[in-house]
């Protein structure tokens, strides 16, 4: 079955499916020998949709402009002495709280890490197929500054904010624009 034509593998590209032409491709006939047809398939099948739900996945991670891109609950250092709650981090990274439609508030001095934990949440948010994203306080209001004196630039921007499932908005000011906009 890994052998699969020239002309098979341009059709399953052409209809969208190239994960599946790969994934027969690579396929070891030595290692399949002796499993059924439909076996065989189930795994080509689970295999390609590994990697459609990885691209999937990498994306909703990439577009949605993490601080900290990295950034993951499961490395999370010193949770007892930055006072979290490893129960509470472990409740949030189900992402319960957004079917729930429940907003989640990181607050804490400077360099605590709540810009990390709001990428890793974020991060965390795009596994589950949540469509994220992370913004900083001065870069909201200044993108609303310049959506607001448009004509129906107040609707594009809202629709645009309410089209993520979960939006990360930081209040920390980066170095470079804190005497500027903080």
């Amino acid at each position: 079955m890994s052998g699969i034509d020239v002309e098979t593998k341009r059709k399953l590209r052409e209809m969208g499916v190239g994960s599946l032409a790969d994934a027969f491709e690579a396929q070891d006939d030595l290692l399949t020998l002796g499993i059924s047809f439909e076996e065989r398939v189930k795994l080509v099948v689970d295999d390609a949709h590994a990697t459609f739900t990885h691209g999937k996945v990498e994306g909703l991670i990439r577009r949605a402009g993490l601080r900290y891109p990295n950034a993951d609950l499961r490395r999370l250092d010193l949770l007892e002495q930055r006072g979290l709650d490893r129960g509470v981090i472990a409740q949030l990274g189900t992402c319960a709280f957004i079917e729930r439609q429940q907003n989640v508030v990181f607050q804490g001095f400077t360099g605590s890490g709540k810009s990390y934990l709001g990428s890793a949440l974020a991060k965390q948010a795009c596994q589950h197929r949540y469509r994220a994203h992370y913004i900083r306080m001065p870069d909201l209001e200044e993108s609303w500054a310049a959506a607001r004196d448009k004509p129906g630039g107040k609707e594009k921007w809202l629709r645009k904010f309410a089209s993520f499932t979960l939006l990360v908005i930081d209040d920390s000011c980066e170095a470079s624009h804190e005497s500027l906009l903080c």
